[in-house]
């Protein structure tokens, strides 16, 4: 199993949690809005990071991204395997012949 697996466990197990006991349980029980918002300021976070060349937050900023891109598709019942498989569907594709595909 992954660390993003395991991970993606532990984010699970805390959807019912009491929300005083753990900041992924604050998160669910702020709502999938909340949850997408969050992982939008972590994304913003990263790009800063990236743009003024800091690898050592940037490193920090992807894992609180991943971190709350789990929480995020949790929020909507998205598994981590979902967006795998589709990763998986859309290699040896150009990236310019998926976008298309798409419409």
């Amino acid at each position: 199993m992954s660390v993003l697996h395991e991970l993606e466990q532990v984010i699970i197990s805390r959807k019912s949690a009491d929300p005083e006991s753990s900041w992924t349980a604050k998160l669910f029980a702020k709502g999938p809005q909340k949850c997408a918002e969050k992982f939008g300021e972590e994304a913003v976070e990263a790009i800063i990071a990236a743009a003024v060349d800091d690898k050592e937050n940037l490193t920090y900023e992807a894992a609180d991204v991943l971190y709350h891109m789990l929480v995020m598709l949790a929020a909507r019942d998205i598994a981590l395997d979902d967006v795998l498989r589709e990763l998986a569907r859309r290699q040896g594709l150009s990236g310019i012949a998926e976008k298309a595909a798409r419409g």
